[in-house]
C-alpha cells in the first residue's frame, strides 16, 4: 500500500472517530475534538491527491476510495450536525441523493466503459465550500445556514456538470 492509499484508509478509521467524538459528552471540548478531526481528513484528503499525482501513485484503488472515503465523511458529519440540532433533514436527503447519484453513476461508467470519474474543478469546489459552511455551522458563524445553502447549491451544480460532461462523453 502507498502512502496516499494509506492516508485515504485513514480518512475511513476517522470517519468513525467523529460521530464518537462529536456525540462524547464525558470529552472536555468534544465538538472541538470532532471539528479537529473533520479538518485532519480533509488534509490528508488534499495530501494524498497531491503525493499520488506528484509522485505518480495514482491507482485505481485510490481513484474509487478516495472520493468514497470524502463522501461518508460529508455524510458523516451533517448527520451528526442534523441529530445535534444545527442542520435540516432537507441538507442530508438533498447531499446523500447527490452522492448516491455520482456512485451509482461513476459504477455505470467504469463497469460499461471502464471509466474512473475523477474530482474536477466544480466537485472540489463544492468540497470546499462544504468545509467553510461546517466550520461556519460549528463555531455557530451568523448566517451559516446561508453559507450551507450556497454550499449545497454548489453539490448540485456539480452533480449536473459531471451528468453533462459524462452525456457528453457518451454522445462523442
Amino acid at each position: 500500500m502507498n502512502v496516499p492509499n494509506a492516508l485515504t484508509l485513514t480518512r475511513f478509521i476517522l470517519i468513525g472517530l467523529y460521530p464518537f467524538l462529536y456525540f462524547n459528552e464525558g470529552l472536555s471540548h468534544n465538538k472541538l475534538w470532532a471539528f479537529a478531526v473533520f479538518l485532519i481528513a480533509g488534509l490528508t484528503d488534499v495530501l494524498d491527491g497531491v503525493i499520488a499525482r506528484r509522485f505518480g501513485l495514482v491507482t485505481k484503488w485510490g481513484k474509487l476510495m478516495d472520493p468514497l472515503a470524502d463522501k461518508l465523511m460529508l455524510i458523516t458529519v451533517l448527520v451528526c450536525l442534523f441529530l445535534d440540532g444545527v442542520v435540516s433533514l432537507w441538507v442530508i436527503i438533498i447531499i446523500a441523493l447527490k452522492e448516491l447519484l455520482m456512485i451509482l453513476g461513476a459504477a455505470f461508467l467504469y463497469k460499461n466503459r471502464k471509466v474512473v470519474v475523477q474530482a474536477n474543478f466544480y466537485g472540489k469546489l463544492a468540497t470546499f465550500l462544504f468545509y467553510i459552511a461546517i466550520t461556519a455551522l460549528v463555531f455557530r458563524v451568523p448566517y451559516s445556514g446561508y453559507i450551507l445553502g450556497i454550499a449545497v447549491l454548489s453539490t448540485i451544480l456539480a452533480l449536473i456538470q459531471y451528468a453533462a460532461l459524462n452525456f457528453k462523453r457518451k454522445s462523442d
